[in-house]
C-alpha cells in the first residue's frame, strides 16, 4: 500500500515508516507538518494518509484539519488520524462525513503493532476503525436521543459484541450462531435503529455510537 505520513514528531514518523515499510508498505511521502500533505497527495497519489492531530506551527488542529479537507477533496484516499488526544468536534465531523476509509486512534494504541498493522490494512481497503476512547468520548458530547427497546435480546448482544470491535464471525462464535445469523441480527438491528444502507461500515459504526449512548459507561 501507497502510504503519505505527517507527524511532527521525528521519532514517532521514524518509527512508523520502519513499521509500516517492514510490513510491506510503501512510503511514498513522509512530512512533519500539515502544510504539504495536500500536495503531496496529488503528487504521490497514496493509497493512505496517516495524519497527526497536532502539528505546527500552532500544535492545535492543523493536521485534522487537513485531514478533514483531504477526505473531501480526494475521498478516494483513506485516512487515519492519530492524536496523543480525543478532539471529539472534529473526529464526530469526520465520522458524520460518511465513507469508508477511515481510522482515528490514539497514539498509544500504536504499541500494539499486530493490531496497528491490522487497523492500517482494513482502513486502507475501505474499512472503519475508530478507537474505543475516541467512541466514548464522542458519545458523551452527543446530544442525540436513541431508544434501544426496540431490539431483540439477540440483538442488543451481538451490538454489544460489535460495540467491542469484533466482527461478525468473532460475534457468530461467541454467540454460537452462524455468521449468516449474525449478518441477519445485524441487518435487523439497521433497520431498527433508523440506518439507511447508504455505507455499510458507517452504519456499523452509528450503530456502536447508538448502544454506548443508550449504555454508557
Amino acid at each position: 500500500m501507497r502510504i503519505v505520513i505527517a507527524e511532527d514528531s521525528v521519532l514517532l514518523r521514524a518509527g512508523l515508516e520502519r513499521l509500516l515499510a517492514d510490513a510491506g508498505h510503501e512510503i511514498v511521502a513522509s512530512l512533519g507538518t500539515a502544510d504539504g500533505l495536500l500536495d503531496a497527495v496529488v503528487a504521490h497519489r497514496p493509497e493512505l494518509a496517516i495524519v497527526d492531530v497536532r502539528m505546527p506551527p500552532t500544535w492545535t488542529d492543523e493536521g485534522i484539519r487537513a485531514a478533514a479537507l483531504l477526505r473531501a477533496q480526494h475521498p478516494g484516499v483513506a485516512v487515519l488520524v492519530l492524536s496523543q488526544y480525543v478532539e471529539e468536534r472534529y473526529a464526530g465531523e469526520l465520522i458524520a462525513a460518511g465513507g469508508g476509509g477511515l481510522g482515528y486512534l490514539l497514539k498509544d494504541r500504536v504499541a500494539d503493532v499486530d493490531d496497528f498493522l491490522a487497523d492500517v490494512e482494513r482502513i486502507g481497503t475501505g474499512g472503519t476503525v475508530l478507537d474505543p476512547e475516541v467512541v466514548a468520548q464522542i458519545v458523551v458530547r452527543s446530544r442525540q436521543s436513541v431508544t434501544l427497546g426496540s431490539l431483540s435480546p439477540r440483538e442488543r448482544e451481538a451490538l454489544g459484541l460489535m460495540a467491542e470491535g469484533r466482527s461478525n464471525q468473532a460475534i457468530a462464535a461467541q454467540m454460537f450462531v452462524t455468521e449468516g445469523a449474525v449478518e441477519k441480527h445485524i441487518g435487523s438491528i439497521f433497520t431498527k435503529l433508523g440506518l439507511a444502507p447508504v455505507d455499510g461500515e458507517n452504519r456499523r459504526v452509528m450503530a456502536v455510537l447508538a448502544y454506548l449512548e443508550g449504555n454508557p459507561r
